[in-house]
């Protein structure tokens, strides 16, 4: 029998998005999920910082795996609707998008997003955007 690591590991490698972002997978527990996306001048927009595109992308997929962590059995997840807050430039070497379930109903999971940066081995890191997600389970 899969764990929810090996279903949702098996479901993040079967995206093309995240594999052409270089984004990894970094940890899965129940109602949180990481992944971690390293800087590429290939994502970069026309001041050098990570596109936003690329931001929103990495911390809704950690939401919609978190949500995938507390869904029902038989079921999968899509993204209804996002917001989210850019705080400041995605200026970094590495970036870390969170995601967690604030709440789990038997259709909807409501979930916060996190993207931090860092630069260089430091563990200091700046917080560049965070979201609020609601994601849908549907039948698998």
């Amino acid at each position: 029998m899969d764990t929810k690591f090996d279903r949702i590991h098996k479901s993040f490698t079967a995206q093309g998005l995240m594999t052409t972002l270089g984004a990894q997978l970094s940890l899965v527990q129940n109602g949180e999920v990481h992944i971690t996306l390293p800087f590429s001048t290939n994502l970069s927009q026309q001041h050098g910082y990570v596109h936003a595109g690329s931001i929103t992308s990495v911390v809704d997929s950690a939401c919609g795996y978190a949500a995938l962590t507390v869904a029902p059995v038989g079921c999968e997840v899509v993204t209804a609707e996002f917001k989210i807050n850019f705080m400041r430039p995605a200026i970094g070497d590495q970036f870390l998008a969170i995601g967690k379930v604030s709440n789990a109903g038997k259709l909807l999971s409501v979930c916060t997003g996190e993207v931090r940066a860092y630069k260089g081995q430091s563990e200091d890191y700046k917080v560049i955007a965070v979201m609020q997600a609601t994601i849908v389970n549907i039948a698998a």
